[in-house]
């Protein structure tokens, strides 16, 4: 607890104190404690429990902290007839706001001073797999088509006029939970793609298009913003915390008024059951963000927006942060099952690109027993909630739906990360794989982002500038890795281009390597020299940087140093110096 004693008070003002105020400041580890006495969290009279021992380094503080602690002390010596902290902070919040980049940047040069430290010594904590056997979902396309199947002609024309009229061809009830779960294991969410028996199929919002009938093309969904402009939807759909009642939604749906609070409701109920399902029972709030105006919904990229939700709700599923798995499954299965990829051992039959989705059938030998499975697991909702929907045994049916392999010109994959180049479609792949805007993950743990690598280099120093290590060409940089340490982040100075420092474990020692994080067809050469020294011996590799669009696993594919056992000290850390050259043309010294 800091002291800071504020100015004498005014003697003439009779409601005044005539002593001196002595306002207590509270230190960074004394805001944890106060808030746990807000929540009414106290120990009993009389119980003496031993304190954990904290053995990890302790958090440090951000920018907003620094400057805080700096603005209280101040505010409090200045305003002695405030009431205390809680106005103090309100007070430095609002100063905070109003506060440009130039304002902020001494309070973030020193956060980032100490996050350096801090990261030099704090190993990174390791997300724990979660092990899934059942499916749980919210896509409910059964709940969806009795909906459909009550709606009026006008109505009808309603959704046709806001783009969604492929949704009331729909006919599917159930989703092959076993094969949804199979699927989930094969999808690659950097690549976007399914990986099944050696074959990449990268799926694109086009591929939305064809098999949802949703459009692909116009300007981003976007579903956030600020509450207030949401307040009075929010308010009319009696949204809380938890989401839009599904039940409120099919109440309001069942009227026979066609205007813009149907469509809107709509739009909600095909969000929350069929295509952007979170993992709660509800509807997110979130999608009032982009009903506000009803007029322009036709020209959102649905399909795009889709997409963008099923990777981002896979993600989450698998880093365990929720249990149920959001996003529009259906589409997954759809897909896989029209292509009829790695089917054979799951009894279904492959079809041609040109058969319609409604002829794609199970085959005779799939098990009773799975057919229960299924259908006992079909939706999540409560029991009370299934009693109005009809439980029919069979395939995903979408009617009206014909997927066509393409052929001809075709725009690059990469469109959605600036590539314009128009290719043949049998040279697609190949141009892919060179193409400049080849899409580069995040190096980060936690962290989905994907886009081109320029817009990952601005994408880090944004978002994750506290989580990797600045420097400079030419010149020489101690690194220091931890025992649990794999990885470290490197950004350089002038053009903010990233390089991964990788660190491998074999039987007799750690593998060190460099790689430029881009596409591969990359043409710029990067040297580099990594030295690692004990005592009077030292190793040595000088080697170039090769692009490689992300992490890699196992062995590395280029040139490495490796750094045996004996070489490191008692505590495993590994400690190098690094130099990083200012980059060349192919071939040149």
């Amino acid at each position: 607890m800091v002291e800071v004693e504020a100015s004498p008070p005014d003697l003439n003002d009779k409601a005044s104190s005539p002593h001196h105020t002595m306002i207590m400041v509270p230190t960074e580890g004394e805001f944890a404690m106060g808030k746990r006495k807000d929540q009414g969290i106290s120990e009993p009279e009389g119980s003496r429990k031993k304190k954990k021992k904290q053995v990890a380094t302790p958090r440090p503080a951000c920018s907003w902290v620094h400057f805080s602690r700096d603005f209280i002390k101040e505010y409090s010596a200045t305003h002695p007839e405030s009431s205390g902290l809680k106005a103090a902070t309100k007070a430095a919040s609002d100063a905070w706001k109003l506060m440009g980049p130039e304002e902020k940047a001494k309070y973030t040069t020193r956060a980032r001073e100490v996050w350096d430290k801090y990261l030099s010594s704090a190993p990174a904590r390791a997300p724990k797999p979660r092990r899934q056997t059942k499916l749980v979902t919210r896509c409910s396309p059964g709940r969806l088509l009795n909906v459909l199947q009550r709606l009026t002609p006008d109505q009808k024309e309603a959704v046709k006029s806001m783009g969604f009229g492929n949704i009331l061809g729909l006919r599917c009830r159930t989703l092959r939970r076993s094969l949804c779960l199979w699927l989930l294991e094969r999808f690659n969410t950097v690549r976007r793609s399914l990986e099944i028996c050696g074959e990449r199929i990268p799926l694109t919002p086009r591929d939305v298009e064809l098999v949802m009938g949703l459009p692909a093309s116009g300007k981003d969904v976007v579903n956030s913003g600020s509450d207030e402009l949401i307040l009075q939807l929010r308010k009319r759909y009696n949204a809380t915390n938890r989401g839009i009642s599904v039940r409120l939604l099919e109440e309001r749906l069942a009227a026979p008024e066609a205007g813009e609070d149907f469509k809107r409701s709509f739009v909600l109920y095909v969000m929350g059951t069929l295509l952007c399902p979170t993992a709660r029972l509800d509807v997110s709030p979130s999608f009032l963000h982009f009903l506000t105006n009803m007029d322009v919904l036709h020209q959102y990229n649905w399909g795009k927006f889709l997409l963008d939700r099923l990777v981002r709700e896979i993600s989450r599923f698998r880093q365990g942060k929720q249990r149920a798995v959001g996003g529009c499954l259906l589409f997954l299965q759809v897909v896989c099952m029209d292509r009829g990829l790695g089917m054979g051992s799951l009894g279904y039959k492959a079809q041609t690109d040109s058969m319609p989705l409604r002829a794609v059938e199970p085959m005779q030998e799939v098990s009773h027993a799975q057919d229960m499975e299924d259908q006992e697991y079909e939706d999540t909702f409560t029991e009370q909630e299934h009693a109005h929907t009809d439980s029919i045994e069979g395939n995903v049916v979408c009617a009206e739906i014909e997927v066509v392999a393409g052929s001809g010109p075709v725009p690059c994959g990469n469109i959605k990360y600036g590539c314009t180049e128009i290719v043949d479609y049998s040279k697609k792949r190949d141009h892919e794989e060179a193409c400049p805007y080849a899409p580069c993950p995040c190096p980060l743990q936690n962290c989905k982002f994907v886009d081109s690598s320029k817009q990952l280099s601005s994408h880090f120093s944004s978002k994750h500038w506290d989580s990797g290590r600045h420097f400079q060409y030419d010149c020489p940089l101690p690194i220091s890795l931890s025992k649990k340490e794999t990885f470290l982040v490197l950004q350089a100075e002038k053009d903010g281009i990233l390089f991964l420092l990788s660190k491998g474990t074999q039987s007799i020692g750690h593998t060190i390597v460099i790689t430029c994080i881009g596409p591969r067809s990359s043409k710029e050469c990067y040297l580099y020299d990594v030295v690692s020294e004990k005592g009077s011996s030292s190793l040595r590799l000088k080697s170039s940087a090769h692009s490689f669009p992300g992490r890699f696993q196992g062995l590395p594919p280029v040139d490495f140093l490796l750094v045996p056992f004996a070489h490191l000290d008692s505590s495993g850390q590994l400690d190098l110096e690094i130099c990083i050259w200012s980059p060349t043309e192919p071939g040149s010294e």
